[in-house]
């Protein structure tokens, strides 16, 4: 199994934590997406969008990480990454998705470039944009573990899914273009529950080998 990856992907940090919590560790492949590597014909070959992650599994080449985790999932059972019961893996899917379909993809680097390339934004504008978004989407994420199935101290019961998996690395943005967390305890709670975890804290950017400083 290869992982193909960027320290800074938030995408990629999803999979890197599936992976290490089911006790997987893939060869690498990092496609660092500031020199643009993902636009490079061979790894378009395997992403067309050109974006990471990418994980090869024998023959197979699967991207989009919300798809990765799935497939993990269903090809690695143990631990489960889904909770038991149709609705609670329901609820779990809709934290997951709140993150990859609602945030992630209004703030991704992408976008930024966009929003500075195209529509001359400067970096104080691209940051007000970035941090309106997180901040509607962490809000609702509060208010969806405040209404939530069952009790924690993951994002739902006593082991991370793949809901935990996709919050932290959104927070971990949300660190970086320092967006206020003060109003998300539900959230800061379940994260600091998570990096307790080795899975999660060996995750992490900083701790990756093709990390700059």
């Amino acid at each position: 199994m290869i992982l193909h990856d960027y320290w800074r992907s938030s995408a990629a940090f999803r999979v890197r934590i599936a992976l290490a919590l089911k006790g997987i560790e893939p060869g690498r492949r990092y496609v660092h997406l500031r020199k643009g590597e993902q636009r490079l014909p061979g790894h378009l070959a395997k992403h067309p969008l050109g974006l990471v992650p990418v994980l090869e599994d024998g023959a197979t080449a699967l991207t989009q990480s919300l798809a990765i985790l799935e497939y993990l999932e269903e090809t690695r059972p143990k631990p489960p990454l889904l909770p038991a019961k149709p609705g609670e893996r329901a609820w779990v899917r809709a934290v997951a998705l709140a993150v990859a379909c609602e945030i992630h993809p209004l703030n991704n680097l992408r976008v930024l470039h966009y929003l500075e390339r195209e529509l001359s934004l400067d970096g104080a504008a691209r940051n007000r944009w970035y941090a309106h978004w997180v901040a509607e989407g962490l809000g609702a994420i509060e208010r969806m573990l405040a209404a939530r199935p069952g009790p924690g101290p993951f994002c739902l019961g006593a082991t991370p899914t793949i809901a935990d998996a996709c919050l932290v690395p959104q927070v971990f943005n949300a660190w970086r273009f320092e967006v206020p967390m003060e109003p998300y305890p539900l959230v800061r709670a379940v994260v600091e529950t998570c990096l307790a975890l080795p899975a999660f804290d060996e995750s992490r950017p900083e701790r990756q080998p093709d990390a700059e400083t």
